[in-house]
């Protein structure tokens, strides 16, 4: 089911996310049988951001809860969480993102609701339908972030948990290039946008390159503040950058923050 009409940049990072699927990346490969039976047995080893597992005591009981994955199709997150028995529904903007989740629900004998859709947009959702939305590492390939914040508060019940990723926005103020290459200036103005700030040429050839997202990199003010502004109360957040080599700048600081939210 799709939630609303697409729009370009939407349609794009649809285009992009499809091709990783087809090429294998991390983020797009189905979880092995193994996790899924550490699931079952209550040891879950999920990710908001790339590397840290999320705590142990951040989950609620998640036996029968009806829980939401925003943005986090891939066969990963959404088939650990029903392995550990919560009631999951899968909301993505990549058609075979979902089949990834379907793939391993499958094999795996469980059952995970998917729709296609926008993470600003829940309508087909009822209020408070939900005991826990989780939305991974995402929310930089929507143009607007204060729109998932206050429907995600809507969609959760009372006392339910938020428990979501995102990218500090330092990592928009280097620009990609120079950032491959190690040199870590900061030559770009934030809050970044792809659309307003690439070159004519750029944005061009960016719209024509599906292995390239379009993204955008929200203020702290938006990702944090934004949360507080729907109505959640944070209970914790910790901080992560990437392993890989390849990324200068985690050499020298956490670029990732994931926060535990509550809607009272």
């Amino acid at each position: 089911m799709e939630s609303e009409e697409m729009d370009p940049v939407r349609d794009h990072n649809r285009k992009s996310w499809d091709s990783f699927v087809d090429k294998g990346n991390r983020w797009t490969l189905p979880t092995p049988p193994e996790a899924i039976a550490d699931a079952r047995r209550g040891t879950l080893n999920l990710l908001l951001t790339p590397t840290k597992p999320v705590p142990q005591n951040w989950y609620p009981d998640l036996k029968q809860l009806p829980t939401l994955c925003l943005a986090t199709g891939g066969g990963q997150q959404a088939p650990l969480l029903a392995a550990a028995g919560a009631i999951v529904t899968t909301i993505d903007n990549s058609p075979k993102q979902l089949e990834q989740d379907r793939l391993v629900a499958d094999r795996e004998n469980l059952t995970i609701a998917t729709v296609l859709g926008d993470m600003a947009d829940l309508s087909m959702f009822d209020d408070g339908q939900f005991g826990l939305v989780f939305h991974a590492c995402s929310n930089c390939f929507s143009q607007t972030i204060l729109p998932v914040w206050k429907e995600a508060f809507r969609v959760l019940r009372p006392g339910g948990i938020l428990m979501s990723g995102f990218n500090n926005p330092i990592r928009y103020a280097i620009a990609d290039a120079d950032h491959d290459r190690g040199h870590l200036e900061l030559t770009r103005k934030l809050p970044w946008s792809d659309l307003t700030g690439l070159s004519e040429s750029e944005l061009k050839s960016q719209r024509y390159d599906v292995d390239e997202t379009l993204e955008f990199g929200h203020t702290l003010e938006d990702q944090i503040g934004g949360q507080l502004n729907a109505g959640f109360v944070l209970t914790d957040f910790y901080e992560d950058r990437w392993s890989d080599e390849s990324d200068p700048i985690s050499d020298l600081m956490d670029t990732f923050i994931a926060t535990r939210a509550m809607k009272p």
